[in-house]
């Protein structure tokens, strides 16, 4: 069942959440160590994405909003007798470097929690090491489902792998079939040539978005894959132009599909574009120009001009400056920071107002995460069984005037 509500304003970012690839800028420092006294306590929250290169943008937008969740609670005394700093790596999108990142968190006695990655597929090359120490790790804007569900979650058998992972946002289960849905019952779209970039995230969000719009009665023109990086994309606008397809889904970064809607609107081919929250980015429209107009992507949550618990976030993200896009991930990743500061607090709260030593810490904190109950600046913060967030909300944006304004929200069952 599709439940869906207009949404009125236009021009609005959104606190979303993919399972995304590519690259951005260094570490915000952070050091000192965790002792049996609350007094003088250093807790430092490490930060996993890419923060250089072609993806900074997100990879930014998830440090920052970390590192404003944690001047908060420093600033408002959230935990007393403790001062949280930030720890951010750049994986450079690579699963290899994730993990040599995520060891690297565990091998630091004053890192308590992480906060990342950008993409799914570094994702799957750090739970198991995360695990190993009993760290929690939770993820603003991997979408995957089988980070949470396990491979075989399609056909009903789901299996929660790793109890230390979390994430703030949705799955792809549901932002795959939300886009079906609206393409075909909404844009009338009939037929659908389908790429993706034989990524995790990409080509797990671009198989369902096939799946479901098959499945309403819409007709697969044709199917491709393309390297990331790549930047000559004249053979697949051949394709499906010779396909004569209504509209083409791209699982994927924004990296690619901004390259690639140029190059197909060029060639004549003025068809839309749609993805997922891979690709909801200003860069995606900075870049395609007006190849980009009525190019639509599915995000994860509500525009953040629609939550007043931002306008602070914002705010704030805003006068100091920071790089990166604040409104993909930066929301989820601020409330992740949040879940995290809460759970020190329920720690130090049962132990006499005092933090243990790390590795019970560190052990503790993954059953305080899942217990997490709270109203974050995007929304509601609470995990089910499978450490998947119970906020299921999604919109739609369609780039209009060369700017992203939502046009549908609501929920995706079915």
């Amino acid at each position: 069942m599709l439940i869906l509500t207009s949404v009125l304003a236009t021009g609005a970012l959104t606190l979303t959440a993919c399972g995304s690839r590519s690259n951005d800028n260094k570490s915000n420092g952070g050091g000192g160590s965790s002792s049996s006294s609350s007094s003088n306590t250093t807790v430092v929250i490490g930060v996993d994405a890419p923060l250089t290169g072609a993806n900074s943008a997100t990879g930014l937008g998830i440090q920052y909003g970390v590192q404003i969740a944690v001047d908060d609670a420093n600033a408002k005394n959230l935990v007393p007798g403790v001062t949280f700093k930030v720890k951010a790596l750049d994986d450079k999108a690579q699963p290899a470097t994730g993990q040599q990142n995520a060891t690297a968190l565990v091998a630091d006695n004053s890192v308590i929690a992480a906060i990342g990655p950008l993409n799914s597929g570094v994702a799957q090359s750090m739970q198991q090491v995360f695990a190993s120490a009993n760290m929690v790790e939770i993820s603003p804007s991997n979408t995957n489902p089988t980070l949470t569900q396990g491979k075989d979650w399609a056909t009903g058998n789901k299996v929660r792998a790793f109890k230390t992972y979390f994430r703030t946002a949705t799955t792809d289960a549901l932002q795959g079939g939300f886009a079906a849905d609206y393409a075909y019952n909404t844009l009338k779209k009939k037929d659908a040539f389908v790429v993706d970039d034989k990524q995790t995230y990409g080509a797990g969000l671009a198989g369902i978005f096939k799946g479901k719009f098959s499945g309403l009665g819409g007709k697969i023109a044709g199917t491709d894959h393309v390297n990331t990086g790549d930047t000559d994309y004249s053979t697949l606008v051949t394709k499906i132009k010779n396909s004569h397809a209504d509209m083409l889904y791209y699982g994927g970064q924004y990296d690619e599909s901004e390259l690639i809607t140029k190059q197909l609107k060029a060639a004549g081919v003025n068809i839309p574009l749609m993805g997922g929250d891979g690709m909801f980015s200003d860069t995606y429209i900075k870049t395609a120009g007006k190849a980009a107009e009525g190019d639509l992507a599915t995000s994860v949550g509500v525009p953040v001009t629609t939550l007043p618990a931002a306008k602070d976030f914002i705010s704030t993200y805003k006068s100091k400056g920071y790089p990166g896009d604040y409104g993909t991930y930066g929301g989820y990743s601020y409330d992740a920071a949040t879940a995290v500061i809460k759970g020190v607090k329920a720690i130090m709260d049962a132990n006499s107002n005092k933090l243990p030593a790390m590795t019970d810490a560190r052990s503790q904190l993954v059953d305080a995460v899942q217990k997490s109950d709270f109203d974050g600046i995007a929304g509601h913060v609470s995990f089910d069984q499978y450490g998947d967030t119970t906020n299921k909300q999604l919109t739609v944006y369609q780039v209009k005037s060369g700017a992203w304004a939502p046009v549908k929200s609501g929920t995706y069952n079915g």
